[in-house]
């Protein structure tokens, strides 16, 4: 929620909130993501999801960090906050923790 608003997507759409984190590279020099806009994929956290398609569930869900095509949807900005309602078909994949064990 955001302020007084809240946005629900529907079916298989989801709300996305743009990740702003900073990334330190090696040379100590700090280089915001959104600084790029010539980016095609972004990075983001799901703040609200569809209920899914009657015979295709959602595979995201509230609090996931994926990565997504940014001109995929529709970016909507609410009280300084950039989000983008897309497709979780244009979701490339779930980000997670490197030191997760692969069975």
């Amino acid at each position: 929620m955001i302020g007084k608003f809240k946005i629900q997507p529907l079916r298989d759409w989801v709300l996305i909130k743009e990740d702003v984190a900073q990334e330190k590279p090696e040379a100590g020099i700090v280089i915001s993501d959104t600084i790029n806009s010539n980016q095609k994929s972004q990075k983001g956290i799901i703040l609200a999801t569809g209920k899914g398609k009657k015979d295709k569930p959602l595979i995201v869900k509230v609090g996931d960090l994926v990565l997504f095509e940014r001109e995929s949807g529709t970016e909507v900005s609410m009280e300084g906050v950039k989000m983008f309602i897309i497709k979780e078909s244009n979701i490339f994949g779930i980000i997670r923790p490197a030191n997760l064990e692969v069975i």
